[in-house]
């Protein structure tokens, strides 16, 4: 996953785009960022029900709803390019655990937050469905 800041929203280069060609994995994906633009704490949640990655040993397709709540520090994630790196995952072949993992290292890589949680509900498999749910916490951050 590239990092890219943009010092306003103007700096941004995927919003506004027609996407020419999705990222074939996370690494080629560019997580963009902009500035927060308030002072105050306060929470931004995405959510998508389409998210797909593959199982690691089968190749078939796992299907989540992917919920990324987070508060932010100085940046804040530009939307169109969440839902870019979040589309890079569907030729990815590893477990959801590792999956989740991932999406919340880069998620934090990419805007510094405050705090982070990155919940993935997978669709059951053989009857068992699977929730994981990853957090990062600054140092020093304390819930209200």
């Amino acid at each position: 996953m590239k990092r890219k800041k943009a010092r306003s929203a103007t700096g941004l280069t995927l919003l506004g785009r027609s996407v020419g060609e999705w990222p074939a994995a996370p690494e080629q994906a560019i997580l963009e960022c902009f500035p927060n633009p308030a002072r105050r704490r306060y929470k931004i949640v995405f959510e998508t029900g389409e998210f797909t990655s593959l199982c690691p040993v089968t190749g078939q397709p796992d299907f989540a709803r992917i919920q990324i709540e987070y508060i932010p520090a100085r940046l804040c994630v530009e939307t169109k390019s969440l839902k870019l790196y979040l589309a890079s995952f569907r030729g990815v072949r590893a477990f959801n655990e590792a999956v989740i993992n991932r999406i919340l290292d880069d998620f934090v890589a990419a805007c510094g937050p405050v705090f982070a949680e990155v919940t993935g509900e997978f669709a059951a498999r053989g009857g068992v469905a699977i929730k994981v749910v990853a957090e990062h916490r600054a140092k020093g951050f304390k819930d209200d």
